[in-house]
């Protein structure tokens, strides 16, 4: 599978991203939505990452309290970082004191250095020590660095954590600033081995990441879907009345907005898995499936047959595991 990941992903960035020449990268200008009363995000553009979209495909957020700002990812470049500072600044003056990386996916961190200043603390899942450590990391660095020039480039550096959070409890990580109660969940191992929720108590707030995607279709990958499915259900468990995706616009009608999400996997599962028990080939499965209830939306023609073969090779283990287990 780790060989999978790393072909998978270097497929995926040599088809969405053309390589143009180096350039001197102006500022940004983002402008924040507000959402609750102490809520904010940034929503990136419907398709994948290019040239033409500066990287701003993906989406961020931030809380403002008294006491200080909490941000929930960084988005896909520094310039895009330092442009969600600026766009912050113009919202409060109180500092910026917390970051939580909702996962490590390009798209999501690599912001993450214009963020890294004295006096703000970087938050992340222990599992994403794995990754930055990963050739995957590395590899994925040098192709934006190719292709996503000059919003990645070589002064372009993977940040790690300053607090590495640990759920070996099964517990969230519960803390308050500026009189503000903040819940970050764990839901590691469905979308990626990382993957963090944040809850703003009081503003009835959820920040999603990438387990949510509104309005377009996911990327899936190598992603564990059985799992993601069972966090989709249980993700609701706290009653928000917002819900941000990490992409798409903020739902305030999650339950349904999530369907869209729920049926695409399944549909994925269910035709796969059919494939697999009939011994199909991946061409012959992915050949015969009926594509038309997801063609039109957002980033079907880019990540729809990758996330088709993830599924499949998915498949294909948990059918294995399966027959080890009635033996």
């Amino acid at each position: 599978m780790n060989h999978f990941r790393r072909l998978l992903s270097l497929l995926l960035l040599a088809a969405l991203l053309p390589v143009l020449p180096a350039q001197a990268a102006p500022d940004i200008v983002l402008k924040p939505v507000k959402v609750s009363p102490h809520v904010y995000y940034f929503q990136g553009e419907a398709g994948m990452a290019s040239q033409a979209n500066k990287g701003f495909m993906s989406n961020a957020g931030f809380v403002v309290t008294p006491a200080g700002v909490v941000l929930y990812d960084a988005l896909a470049t520094p310039a895009l970082g330092a442009a969600m500072l600026r766009a912050i600044r113009l919202v409060t003056k109180a500092p910026l004191k917390l970051v939580i990386v909702g996962h490590y996916h390009a798209d999501h961190f690599y912001g993450l250095q214009a963020l890294r200043q004295p006096g703000v603390v970087i938050a992340a899942h222990r599992n994403g020590r794995d990754y930055l450590r990963s050739d995957l990391a590395r590899e994925r660095l040098a192709q934006r660095r190719a292709e996503l020039a000059p919003w990645v480039n070589e002064q372009t550096e993977l940040v790690s954590a300053d607090r590495w959070l640990d759920f070996a409890d099964g517990q969230p990580w519960r803390f308050e600033l500026g009189g503000l109660h903040f819940r970050v969940i764990d839901s590691s191992g469905a979308h990626s081995p990382e993957d963090l929720l944040m809850l703003v108590e009081e503003d009835h707030v959820l920040f999603a990441g990438d387990l949510f995607f509104s309005g377009r279709l996911p990327y899936v990958g190598d992603a564990d879907s059985k799992r993601w499915l069972q966090a989709l259900d249980r993700m609701l468990d706290a009653q928000p009345s917002v819900v941000i995706p990490g992409h798409g616009p903020a739902s305030r009608a999650p339950r349904q907005d999530m369907l869209l999400t729920q049926r695409y996997l399944r549909y994925l599962r269910e035709q796969m898995g059919n494939a697999v028990q009939e011994l199909l080939s991946f061409e012959e499965a992915y050949a015969r499936t009926d594509w038309s209830a997801f063609k039109d939306y957002p980033a079907f023609s880019q990540a729809n047959r990758l996330n088709a073969y993830g599924t499949y090779l998915l498949m294909e283990k948990e059918s294995l595991e399966t027959g080890k287990e009635s033996k």
